[in-house]
């Protein structure tokens, strides 16, 4: 009983040092910070924002950066600021959505490949032929076919995505399957479901925490891609993308409603990719060892 006991606060101590260690690089440090200050915008978006990003003043159109409005006003004299925030709330909801619809098809597919050989083949060609296509060219087409909305955006990305993580999981399965753990729990009558998710699947957090912080990363510019070229959600909707779009009309003239939007999109993104690149550098046994 005092091993079991004791059991749960060694692992909480061991996860604290990982992120402690973690965190003592600069670079994942700073990109943590950014990334906080996202989430905490958009979480209290509607407290933050100074106005509705749907409120209209034509009186103030095309208002330089002030103490009033801090991005200054586009077109329609929507304040860029609030308009910047709710984008992000956006953002990040795409981002969450298609690592977690990408991960349940990516973890599946590549698992299924990986374990049982009859499997491997057709799987394997069907990642490989997803991922022929470009990224953007490949969510342009589903959109297209689909129909423009939040909800097909999501699919789509998360379709585009899936293969990468599918291919992780199922070059790593192929390993573990023919490790002695696996064949003496395959020998002792364990349940094939059973193998997978708790003997397979268990090992490879690390890789899949690596690579959806990078999926992240990327859904989030895909989406802008989108929505810039009026793939994306309903144009009154914010997204950064809609507003660089829009913005570019008025470059040199308001170059302030591009401005600020590219770069949040900038922000988030790197903040996401130097959490990515700590992780994995900590994750993985080789780079850890040279660190």
């Amino acid at each position: 009983m005092a091993d079991i006991v004791t059991s749960k606060p060694a692992s909480t101590n061991e996860t604290m040092k990982f992120v402690r260690r973690l965190l003592k690089r600069k670079t994942v440090a700073a990109g943590v910070i950014v990334l906080a200050i996202f989430i905490l915008l958009a979480v209290f978006a509607p407290l933050i924002a100074p106005y509705s990003p749907s409120k209209l003043s034509i009186v103030n159109r095309l208002k330089p950066p002030s103490e009033i409005y801090w991005f200054g006003t586009d077109e329609f004299g929507r304040d860029v600021f609030s308009r910047a925030i709710y984008a992000g709330r956006l953002s990040l909801l795409v981002g969450a959505a298609v690592v977690a619809l990408s991960a349940l098809i990516g973890i599946t597919l590549g698992l299924l490949a990986g374990f049982f050989k009859k499997l491997d083949t057709p799987i394997a060609r069907l990642i490989d032929a997803m991922m022929a296509f470009p990224d953007i060219l490949l969510a342009i087409a589903l959109v297209a076919a689909l129909g423009p909305s939040l909800t097909t955006v999501i699919i789509a990305l998360s379709i585009v995505y899936a293969p990468r993580l599918a291919r992780i999981v199922r070059a790593s399965t192929l390993v573990i399957r023919e490790l002695p753990y696996v064949e003496a729990a395959q020998a002792l009558g364990i349940s094939t479901f059973h193998i997978m998710t708790r003997h397979v699947l268990r090992n490879l957090v690390s890789p899949i925490l690596v690579q959806g912080t990078f999926l992240f990363a990327s859904a989030m510019l895909a989406e802008a891609g989108l929505s810039f070229l009026g793939l994306g959600v309903s144009p009154e909707i914010p997204t950064w993308g809609t507003m660089i779009s829009a913005g570019r009309q008025y470059i040199g003239q308001a170059d302030w409603m591009t401005l600020f939007p590219g770069f949040a999109i900038i922000l988030a993104v790197l903040s996401l990719q130097m959490v990515g690149d700590g992780l994995r550098d900590m994750l993985d046994p080789k780079l850890r060892r040279e660190l």
